[in-house]
């Protein structure tokens, strides 16, 4: 069905005139009639509030033209596991339960692997099985493809194991050895740190990801916070909750 007819079949099974309609999205009659004729299709942000009052993705408004995936998991994405913003607003981007709340759910993709793998794993696809295309497909999504080195599991592993060495060849005292680096999310690790000067700086950018851990220190109760991209290596300590963090290493590849 095109965009005319589901407009008028999602206002009818609401029993609501074209006036009633045209009131609720700030536009006149007229131009429902014409949405219903096919004479024209709603604007951008017209569509969007169509979408709120209908309870459909603008996806669904214009016939379905896009196959729609989580970005995050691999999901295929309906209207009714698609996520919305807390203002009500369908983000066609991902799954409901990959973004809640204005909140992205998973910003360790070894986590999600593991919740990944509970729900694929059958009589028919082993447990082994689903790890695997997981951990190829992931990577490919655009949550997790923020940079070069995501491009494909097989780079991505590669590349993951020459940090682990790079952190390990630091011989930061206290600090256990590297034994894995997980991707994560640079919102969810972007740490304040104090500059002699009395003023702080975040060094990661919010939106993109990186490959790091966190590691309890040999010495103390301190953590090691470690991230790392194609560009550099950071390690930091800090107390419970983040608390207290203090850079220990900035160091360019």
């Amino acid at each position: 069905m095109d965009t005319k007819g589901i407009i008028y079949e999602l206002r009818t099974k609401m029993n609501m005139t074209q006036d009633e309609l045209a009131e609720k999205v700030f536009v006149t009659r007229q131009a429902v009639s014409r949405w219903e004729n096919g004479e024209t299709v709603p604007s951008t942000e017209t569509l969007k509030l169509l979408s709120r009052l209908f309870n459909v993705s603008i996806n669904t408004l214009l016939g379905s033209p896009r196959q729609l995936v989580c970005q995050c998991c691999g999901m295929p994405l309906e209207d009714a596991n698609i996520s919305k913003e807390t203002d009500g607003f369908f983000n066609e981007e991902y799954c409901k339960w990959c973004y809640a709340d204005g909140e992205y759910m998973y910003h360790n993709m070894d986590d999600l692997i593991d919740v990944c793998v509970q729900n694929m794993a059958s009589e028919h696809f082993s447990s082994d099985q689903a790890r695997e295309y997981i951990k190829n497909m992931l990577p490919k999504l655009d949550y997790w493809k923020q940079h070069k080195y995501l491009s494909g599991a097989g780079e991505f592993e590669a590349f993951k194991n020459a940090l682990i060495g790079e952190f390990n060849d630091l011989h930061i005292e206290g600090m256990p050895k590297v034994e894995k680096l997980n991707a994560l999310v640079g919102g969810y690790i972007n740490l304040e740190y104090p500059l002699p000067n009395g003023l702080t700086v975040k060094l990661l950018d919010d939106h993109a990801t990186y490959l790091g851990t966190q590691l309890q220190s040999n010495q103390d109760g301190k953590c090691f916070g470690l991230a790392a991209n194609a560009e550099f290596l950071l390690v930091c300590t800090y107390e419970e909750n983040g608390a207290n963090p203090q850079l220990i290493v900035y160091k360019k590849r």
